[in-house]
């Protein structure tokens, strides 16, 4: 069965219900927190090409991620990376989270990126890309984004930890960053002893 990655559009919207359910559904399976979305915010985002969906060639649904900016766009969070059940395990997450990452960089070339997550499996495709591990610190601090953490059964030990740690792991990529260690990479390779 082939699967294909696309760029979102109002079309998708039939699998936001289904997709919001896989979502509740893996986090209790993994007995972890999330953020949960309503399935206008999900539209939204899939009607505004900010997300990336993976369909069979029969448009069964098989898996998804979304985009959301933050600080004036100086900051874009990778989210709600999800695998339907039956499509796990053939290394769809790992595209579906390239496919992401390389819609990020296009339409905010400038934004540090970065994620939440608890899942050992996205820490590792997240360095994979380039990610690093980073306090919350380093994150955005606007008060919408915070906001979307209240529905996590974790949202308590965020507050009680003064929005400086949860059971989340940060991580970011940041292009400055990086374009600096290429640009030291360059000069180390060009000094000769």
């Amino acid at each position: 069965m082939k699967i294909k990655l696309e760029l979102t559009h109002a079309g998708h919207a039939v699998y936001s219900q289904t997709i919001l359910d896989e979502m509740e559904s893996s986090a209790k399976v993994r007995g972890t927190g999330i953020a949960k979305r309503s399935i206008e915010y999900l539209t939204k985002k899939m009607e505004e090409g900010n997300a990336i969906i993976a369909l069979t060639s029969d448009n069964e649904w098989a898996g998804f991620c979304y985009i959301e900016t933050w600080s004036d766009e100086k900051f874009v969070v990778n989210s709600g990376l999800i695998v339907a059940p039956k499509f796990r395990h053939l290394g769809l997450a790992r595209q579906i989270k390239q496919a992401i990452f390389n819609l990020s960089r296009t339409k905010f070339p400038h934004a540090k990126i970065f994620g939440l997550t608890t899942g050992l499996a996205v820490m590792k495709i997240n360095s994979e890309l380039g990610y690093k591990p980073i306090t919350y610190s380093e994150i955005t601090q606007d008060e919408n984004f915070w906001s979307g953490c209240k529905s996590c059964v974790n949202y308590e030990i965020l507050l009680a930890k003064n929005k400086k740690n949860c059971l989340c792991t940060a991580m970011i990529y940041d292009n400055e960053n990086e374009k600096l260690k290429h640009q030291l990479e360059n000069e180390e390779s060009c000094i000769s002893i």
